[in-house]
């Protein structure tokens, strides 16, 4: 499912309409009978309540305009108030009020604040407001009189749906600026936008409905600009394969995991688990001589090798030699290393020469802050997987925390095109930024697993997988999917302030199930 910028969706109408010749008053008018399904899917009754729409001066004041058509065919009672002067409404907007008009409904100009002061205690008698006031229209923070609306409807407690996007908020930022109105529900038409999914915009928009108006998805997939679209459940199942009968372990990946220092094993653990729960067929965990017995005695499932180690029990440069002697398809190296002045120098010597994809996390993107940065790169045959979280990206970046989470995509774009490898930035709704440009956004997981470990799981889940896959994007999308809905799936059970790192691992098998048994349970869907 693609993300559209309120530019994209403005070309996706024209293409729409110039070259396949769809009329803009029936994308107007599809517009908003979709907006009326989805009420009637969420409120039930409707025939029952009072619907106040609040309508804007262009499109989407028009899709309101169709909405309150549409509720007076189903006999629900319907006033309509236009925020600004009726004068002003133009195109299909204006074809549509005058149709309204016809039918004998209300329709009120609020023109100004006192207008609104005026009639607001008759919209808040109502049981559902629409908000049909702006859409992707808006370019810039609200001021004038719509603060005031906002802020009245905001306490007034009444559900709000709201059309596209709900006023107030600008379609292309996650950022909140201004007042914005804060919506049950919002039924956005076509694709989702930026707003609708990235926090804190996200949290304003209620449940999201994406509603077909008629744009065909291949004019949606063709537009120009930035590609961003959401992982779903429906494209990360077609990634599995059923495994082959006859096949061995050799066939699923050897996946060497360089984690761990005194003190934190459990690092080095956690990532080596991951691996084998995500299907890794052999995995070794080298780590500092003085870990190693104690990580062999964690679990008997992976195998490990003890590296040369300084006072403090981490790594150090003597070791890039062993771990590139030990054959691997995939390397996943940082969990728990430390931060030692012989660590990063190992750190630059293994990436220096490694010959083998590898996923860099947590003590091991830190090797690369700073000045250190330009050494961090892809190259032909070596795919680079990096998992900061918004910390470490910033380090990388050289800028603030506050700075990447302002913009989370364009940190994690930037970062991706200049060093030609894949970032997954880490946090609610995880982004995967390839070298291309594009971007994913993960929507699983949850705020229980906020809680030390689970980022050296979800390392060793994508590095289990792209031994499998060996293909670096499909390798991250499907990892942060599968330990978010892992998660997810513990939170169900454990609740979020129980959940621990541990208890993703036990649920990683049962996250791979459910796409599994869902694809097996439809029979052969690859064409979905």
């Amino acid at each position: 499912m693609r993300v559209l910028t309120a530019a994209q969706m403005r070309e996706a109408d024209r293409i729409t309409i110039e070259e396949l010749g769809i009329p803009s008053l029936v994308l107007m008018e599809n517009a908003g009978r979709q907006v009326v399904a989805a009420i009637e899917a969420l409120f039930p009754n409707l025939e029952s309540r009072r619907v106040a729409v609040l309508a804007g001066r262009g499109n989407n004041g028009g899709d309101g305009f169709v909405i309150a058509r549409t509720l007076l065919e189903r006999v629900v009672e319907v006033p309509v108030f236009v925020i600004g002067s009726l004068s002003e409404v133009r195109g299909d907007a204006r074809h549509n009020l005058e149709v309204l008009g016809r039918l004998g409904a209300s329709v009120v100009e609020i023109a100004d604040e006192q207008a609104w002061e005026l009639h607001f205690s008759e919209i808040s008698q109502c049981d559902l407001v629409v908000d049909a006031i702006f859409g992707t229209g808006l370019r810039q923070a609200l001021d004038g009189m719509y603060p005031t609306i906002v802020g009245d409807l905001n306490g007034s407690g009444l559900p709000v749906v709201a059309v596209d996007v709900p006023s107030g908020l600008l379609a292309d930022t996650h950022e909140v600026q201004g007042e914005a109105i804060r919506a049950a529900v919002t039924v956005t038409l076509a694709a989702p936008k930026i707003c609708h999914i990235l926090p804190p915009a996200q949290r304003v928009c209620g449940e999201l409905v994406v509603a077909d108006i008629g744009i065909p998805e291949a004019i949606i997939e063709r537009l120009d600009g930035p590609y961003v679209e959401v992982i779903t459940r429906g494209v990360m199942r077609s990634v599995l394969e059923p495994r082959d009968p006859e096949a061995h372990k050799g066939e699923f990946g050897r996946v060497l995991i360089v984690a761990g220092s005194m003190g934190k094993s459990g690092a080095a653990h956690l990532a080596a688990m991951a691996a084998l729960r995500s299907g890794a067929g052999l995995v070794t965990v080298a780590t500092p001589r003085s870990v190693q017995p104690i990580l062999a005695a964690m679990a008997p499932e992976y195998m490990t090798i003890g590296l040369p180690e300084d006072a403090d029990g981490q790594v150090t440069p003597d070791a890039i030699e062993r771990v590139l002697d030990t054959a691997s398809d995939v390397i996943a190296m940082g969990p728990g290393l430390g931060t030692g002045p012989g660590v990063r120098a190992f750190v630059h010597g293994v990436m220096e020469r490694v010959g083998v994809p590898i996923v860099l996390d947590a003590d091991a993107l830190n090797a690369f802050a700073g000045e250190h940065a330009r050494l961090l790169a892809g190259r032909d045959g070596h795919d680079v997987i990096i998992t900061p979280h918004p910390g470490e990206m910033a380090r990388l970046l050289g800028t603030t925390t506050e700075d990447v989470q302002r913009d989370r995509v364009a940190a994690a774009r930037t970062f991706a095109e200049k060093h030609q490898l894949h970032v997954v930035l880490k946090g609610h709704r995880t982004l995967v930024a390839a070298p291309e440009g594009t971007i994913a956004i993960n929507m699983t997981g949850n705020p229980g697993m906020a809680t030390g470990g689970t980022g050296d799981v979800l390392t060793g889940v994508i590095a289990g997988w792209f031994g499998q896959l060996l293909d670096a994007e499909g390798a991250s999308r499907l990892g942060v999917y599968l330990h978010g809905h892992a998660g997810d799936l513990a939170m169900a059970d454990l609740g979020e302030a129980a959940l621990t790192a541990s208890d993703l691992l036990t649920y990683l098998g049962d996250a791979v199930l459910e796409l599994s048994a869902e694809r097996t349970s439809k029979g052969d869907d690859h064409d979905e």
